[in-house]
């Protein structure tokens, strides 16, 4: 699954805006944006940041 589509359902699923998930992840709501619509990826480090978070939250995001 495309990181994209990944980062909107977590967000969907977790019931928060672009801006909400931008602050618990320490982002600017603009990286979320650039993540959903499939223009950047985090770097390794965010990237680990965001798997913390889902597993933190009951969802799993690895294949």
């Amino acid at each position: 699954m495309d990181f994209s589509v990944i980062v909107k359902m977590v967000r969907e699923k977790m019931n928060m805006s672009q801006e909400d998930l931008a602050r618990a992840l320490s982002v600017s709501f603009a990286t979320i944006n650039r993540w959903e619509n499939g223009k950047t990826h985090p770097n390794k480090l965010t990237m680990q940041v965001f798997i913390s978070f889902c597993e933190q939250n009951g969802i799993s995001v690895k294949d």
